[in-house]
């Protein structure tokens, strides 16, 4: 498989009620976790739900990082997309530690295409798929 990224999904438990439902912890958490990842920050979105939770998006110029809490269950679910550049290991375990887990599941996915399999479209050569892979960059 040709690599394009790294898709990690995590669930995490056993973290502080008053911490999952504070949208400005959140967001320091993920710009945080953004700068600990070596990611590029191009947007976030950060919304307070009635009456407790919060999700906050991160589109990256690496791809994303997106995050759900339920604070009434001491839980938060991420989703952290790196394409080229970036560690995303490294990005959550930051996002663990602001949110004081203390139970987490982490899965990674190794994200791309086959190139048996898969035509590279006239309009990408290999050499600029190389440098998008290297890069993290689309343009």
């Amino acid at each position: 498989m040709k690599q394009l990224g790294t898709h990690l999904v995590v669930d995490a438990w056993q973290c502080p009620a008053e911490l999952l439902n504070d949208p400005e912890r959140i967001r320091r958490a993920m710009l945080d976790a953004i700068s600990a990842g070596g990611a590029t920050l191009i947007d976030l979105c950060v919304h307070q739900f009635s009456p407790h939770g919060v999700t906050a998006t991160a589109t990256l110029a690496e791809s994303h990082i997106a995050i759900h809490t339920w604070p009434e269950l001491g839980y938060f679910a991420a989703d952290l997309f790196f394409c080229g550049a970036g560690n995303p290991q490294r990005a959550i375990k930051f996002l663990e530690t602001a949110l004081q887990a203390k139970q987490v599941r982490s899965r990674e996915f190794k994200r791309g295409y086959e190139p048996d399999e898969t035509e590279i479209p006239d309009s990408i050569s290999e050499e600029s798929l190389a440098t998008l892979v290297e890069t993290g960059t689309r343009g």
